[in-house]
């Protein structure tokens, strides 16, 4: 399906890897111009070489920390006013009970998903207002809508960053900008893989045995990053042009165990 996203410009943080990565691809696919950004200059180099040479898109690139708000304002210079779609997408909370997350680090993740977020929807929504067109699309996570409590610094998170897309959504739309969030469960990322087999090597002393927690899965595996990142293309065009103020569920909460006082 041609989703009418030649020429537009899109923004995707959290960009080398995983699910940001995978949005890079489609969106690269379908003619899009792009911005990538992550903290890892060199993933972001090659993968802008690779869209660029599989698709001839123009792919700008963004090495910094967007904790940082100097990092986020030079980003935001770096788009102007020409950007047409923001896709919202780094940041990693750690797994946990309430007693297994100290403050510190239930800040610092927050400060990246959180307030991240936060701050470049605070920064892109004049522009698009301004244009009288865009969208922010916010990779949240499932979690938000189904708590967990091994999960609970993640899943109050997300939780906050739904209602957030629910409120400016339900009002940006009549300015021309949507914003939608996509709210995966467990994808299979490095990172999430990573975590599966860290435990699976505690539990069962064999890290190959990760993809027996998805035995008793609704749908049996995590979701692909690419199934996220097709979907993030979909609700950026005007295929998607009366959904606002909402978002995509995908899958269902990955199983859980209370390991506070096992």
């Amino acid at each position: 399906m041609d989703l009418g996203l030649t020429g537009r410009l899109a923004v995707i943080t959290g960009a080398s890897r995983g699910i940001g990565r995978a949005a890079a691809d489609v969106l690269a696919e379908e003619g899009c111009r792009l911005i990538l950004t992550a903290t890892n200059e060199k993933l972001l180099n090659e993968t802008a070489e690779t869209l660029h040479a599989a698709h001839g898109t123009d792919v700008r690139i963004f090495a910094g920390d967007l904790a940082d708000g100097g990092a986020q304002n030079k980003l935001i210079a770096l788009a102007g006013d020409e950007i047409d779609i923001l896709v919202n997408n780094a940041g990693s909370v750690p797994g946990g009970g309430i007693t297994q997350v100290d403050e510190e680090t239930w800040r610092q993740a927050w400060d990246l998903k959180v307030f991240g977020y936060i701050n470049f929807m605070r920064a892109v929504y004049p522009v698009m207002v301004k244009k009288g067109a865009g969208v922010i699309v916010n990779v949240i996570g499932e979690a938000g809508e189904n708590p967990v409590v091994d999960y609970i610094a993640g899943s109050a998170g997300n939780a906050a960053l739904i209602a957030v897309n629910k409120a400016l959504g339900l009002a940006s739309f009549k300015r021309g900008v949507r914003v939608v969030a996509v709210n995966p469960a467990a994808t299979e990322t490095d990172r999430i893989v990573g975590i599966w087999k860290g435990r699976a090597e505690r539990e069962f002393g064999d890290a190959d045995r990760w993809r027996d927690y998805y035995k008793e899965h609704p749908w049996g595996r995590p979701a692909l990053p690419r199934e996220v990142a097709e979907v993030i293309a979909f609700v950026a065009s005007d295929k998607a042009s009366y959904i606002s103020g909402t978002g995509i569920s995908m899958g269902a909460t990955a199983p859980y165990r209370d390991t506070e006082f096992d």
